[in-house]
């Protein structure tokens, strides 16, 4: 393994208890400070009666013996005393180290919390399942999710893969769970279950929006009014599809409805990206060029990449190309003449229409590439002036098109720009110019209506739900299950892109009056686990003392803070939206609106020099020198100032120690064994607990797997060991539902581990069964995991 018990042990400095810290670190005095046992008195006398007695018999003898009787003498004492001070000594610890655990486990003996927000976790917490309460299978289920409870016939994790565990065919009854889930369920429980911090902080910025407490700035007003209207389904469902047919005929109208000028292909490209924020051949970014941030430049550029295509799409790696997906083509097909019939388009034209959509949707689907492919190939950041951008790609008017979108900010032909697919960009230019110089007028309008489509999927949130039922219809037909989010997630998420600085203001507002702690607690979190993430980075076993150089230099360079950025007024945030105007009961108006407003977000991005720290970010980043935490990973319910120590460390903790890992060491496991070794422990944990150790067909963790079981593995216990240099500083924490410090921390993660990262695929087990890894060493948990029909466990060694 990779860490003895004894370095495991000293790691996480495990000391678990509620005592005062003097009484906490007392420890038991040396042996040679311990007095001697007294003597019985009767033995004394006996002894000094016994001794006159053998001098009157033989002088001589007595001569000769009495330094061997003392010799004798004193080595039973010295015995007699070893014995009685170690005993003493063992009582002394065991009286010591079982009020420890008494502490720990036994309610009431710690100041429970009694805040608002303590109450409402304590309830929480008490209708969960305990971790050390229910030992046997408690870890096969988290989150409180139906999508691994055992009647819900929903996808656990792992299913699909072959050979894993859960993917052997049994029958399993838990008959208390069950009973357990349909209280639950009774309670209306079942809509409350434990989320991830995304939605967490939706549902923060939705408590926000719907707050009536004050009429707020006029700006609030406009951000609530919007929210509001996004929420009017039934205003929706009444204009239909009528305001985007309006929005046509002010674009010039189009070939399908018989009505079209014949507008400039580049005219009408550019009023779709300025006003629309709709890129149908290409898309647009700003950002830095990362060539340039090593050397401190804060610099913005034009970033030009592939569109997002809505033909689906696939890479052929053997011919190194992409293709639209034959199987789909069907159903796609259906798609869009569904769309066109919705628009009022007759069926005998539309499927003309629809047609020359597909085959020029199809050709530009071949010069897209994925990321990975152009990574390998060297094309992105590609750097070039927009000239030289004109000359390889003629048939776009780029100047045109850029000086449109950055409006009013003055554009030459000779600024930069930065390429991430060039080859694509030469292709579509060359197809757009075959389509448009190639064929007549009249034969040109499939250009026209490629790009009123993609406008069409811009504005599909503002419009009735035949069109999202059949975009949800496709997706689900190309084999996508994730569902459609409910609509209050939507609407958040659409009043962010265009009130950010609103929503920034709100959420300042509401912890104003206790941001002071908020930010103390968040900073002594944000150190504490990234000091002990840096005691973990010298606990590995490194391939050489090169890449621990190399990751140390990087990781003492970096400054760990808090995220937050300036405030506006209210006055400035009017100012700001003076010119926007909400309708009641107009979404879509409302919503083309928030398209103008994200643009020139979008356009003010390229002057300015410092970072906004982004309202929905949930996750760590790197900005120079500094690696920086949003403020969106501490709001309630997952994070709260009166909340115990061990809960916030618990819930907070873990993902901020899984987030550093992956942010840092992105590629750890070929530069050091332990990573290997450590997964294949905690691996084999799991097939043993789970009983599939000897079973055939159990497949081996690849390496990314391996990779990231130690990610999460090492992540809870930075966060232990960080929570308990957290107690040191702080010998008193509070408790709550009963628990406190170790036994409180674990349970909390267990409750809410189940958290969505792009890496979550790659855990072939539950994280909260590192619970059980963790209790394998009976000291680093308050009490047993034990389960009683499991006869290995008392096999099992720290990882």
């Amino acid at each position: 393994m990779s860490e003895s018990p004894r370095e495991l042990e000293t790691q996480l400095s495990v000391q678990p208890s509620s005592q005062p810290e003097p009484e906490r670190q007392l420890q038991p005095p040396p042996l040679f400070q311990l007095p001697l046992p007294t003597q019985d008195p009767s033995t004394t006398h006996q002894l000094t009666q016994f001794q006159p007695e053998l001098s009157e018999l033989n002088p001589e003898h007595q001569h000769r013996a009495k330094p061997g009787w003392k010799n004798h003498q004193r080595l039973l004492l010295l015995l007699l005393g070893f014995s009685l001070c170690a005993a003493i000594l063992g009582l002394i610890y065991y009286m010591h180290h079982n009020l420890q655990n008494k502490s720990n486990n036994r309610p009431g003996t710690e100041t429970p919390c009694l805040s608002p927000a303590c109450q409402w976790a304590s309830d929480r917490l008490s209708m969960s399942d305990d971790p050390f309460t229910q030992p046997c299978d408690y870890f096969l289920f988290t989150c409180g999710s139906d999508r691994l409870s055992p009647d819900s016939g929903g996808r656990q994790r792992g299913q699909g893969i072959s050979g894993h565990p859960q993917n052997q065919k049994e029958t399993v009854v838990w008959p208390k769970r069950r009973a357990q889930s349909k209280e639950r369920e009774d309670q209306g429980l079942k809509k409350d279950k434990i989320l991830d911090r995304k939605t967490v902080l939706l549902q923060y910025l939705k408590e926000l929006l719907e707050s009536s407490t004050r009429p707020g700035s006029t700006a609030v007003q406009k951000a609530k009014g919007f929210y509001h209207s996004c929420l009017d389904i039934k205003s929706l469902e009444t204009a239909g599809a009528e305001p985007f047919l309006e929005l046509i005929q002010k674009l010039g109208g189009w070939a399908v409805s018989g009505q079209w000028n014949q507008t400039d292909f580049n005219s009408t490209l550019s009023l779709l990206m300025r006003d629309y924020a709709t890129f149908p051949f290409f898309n647009l970014y700003v950002g830095r060029d990362p060539n340039e941030i090593a050397r401190g430049t804060t610099k913005r550029y034009i970033q030009i990449d592939q569109p997002d295509l809505l033909i689906p799409i696939e890479w052929d790696s053997k011919t190194q190309k992409s293709k639209a997906k034959t199987q789909t083509l069907r159903p796609f097909l259906a798609s869009c003449q569904r769309y066109l019939a919705l628009l009022g388009a007759l069926p005998s034209r539309s499927m003309i229409h629809v047609g020359t959509f597909i085959s020029l949707s199809s050709e530009l689907a071949v010069a897209a590439t994925p990321l990975q492919y152009r990574l390998s190939k060297g094309q992105l950041y590609q750097r070039m002036t927009i000239k030289e951008l004109q000359s390889q790609a003629p048939a776009i008017d780029w100047l045109g098109c850029l000086q449109a979108v950055f409006h009013p900010l003055p554009l030459s032909e000779d600024d930069d720009v930065l390429l991430h697919n060039l080859p694509y960009i030469v292709q579509m230019s060359h197809i757009i110019g075959k389509w448009l110089y190639k064929h007549d007028l009249r034969t040109s309008a499939p250009l026209h209506t490629y790009m009123v489509l993609n406008l069409l999927h811009t504005l599909m949130p503002a419009l009735d739900s035949r069109f999202s039922e059949t975009a949800g219809n496709l997706s689900v037909t190309l084999g996508n299950s994730d569902g459609v989010a409910p609509r209050w997630k939507q609407c958040v998420l659409e009043t962010e892109r265009g009130f950010d600085s609103v929503l920034r203001n709100l959420l300042s507002e509401r912890t104003a009056h206790r941001e002071i702690f908020i930010v103390q607690q968040a900073e002594e979190i944000i150190q504490n686990i990234f000091s002990s993430f840096k005691s973990k980075l010298h606990e590995l076993k490194w391939t050489d003392q090169k890449s621990l150089q190399s990751v140390m230099k990087k990781v003492e360079s970096l400054i760990p803070r808090l995220w937050t950025t300036k405030i506006l007024s209210d006055a400035e945030l009017d100012l700001l939206f003076s010119k926007v105007t909400v309708s009641t009961n107009s979404f879509f108006s409302n919503y083309v609106q928030l398209l103008s407003l994200w643009q020139k977000r979008r356009s003010k991005l390229l002057t300015e020099r410092t970072e906004a720290a982004d309202i929905l970010s949930v996750t760590p980043l790197i900005l120079g020198n500094e690696l920086l935490f949003p403020m969106g990973m501490f709001v309630p319910p997952l994070f709260h100032p009166t909340y115990p120590r061990a809960l916030n460390y618990g819930v907070i903790g873990f993902p901020i120690a899984k987030d550093i890992l992956h942010l840092i060491l992105p590629d750890i496991f070929s530069q050091s064994e332990t990573v290997h070794v450590v997964g294949e422990c905690v691996w084999t944990h799991y097939l043993t607990v789970t009983e599939k150790a000897g079973r055939g067909g159990v497949f081996s963790l690849s390496a990314a797997q391996q990779q990231e079981v130690w990610v999460q593995y090492s992540a809870l216990q930075i966060a232990l060991q960080a929570y308990h240099q957290s107690l040191k500083n702080h010998p008193s924490d509070t408790s709550l539902s009963g628990l406190s410090h170790t036994r409180l921390f674990l349970t909390s993660f267990s409750q809410v581990n189940c958290d969505s990262d792009p890496y979550r695929e790659f855990m072939p087990l539950e994280p909260s069964f590192l619970i059980t890894v963790i209790c394998a060493k009976s000291d680093l948990c308050p009490t047993s995991l034990q389960c009683p029909n499991k006869t290995q466990q008392h096999l099992l060694q720290t990882c």
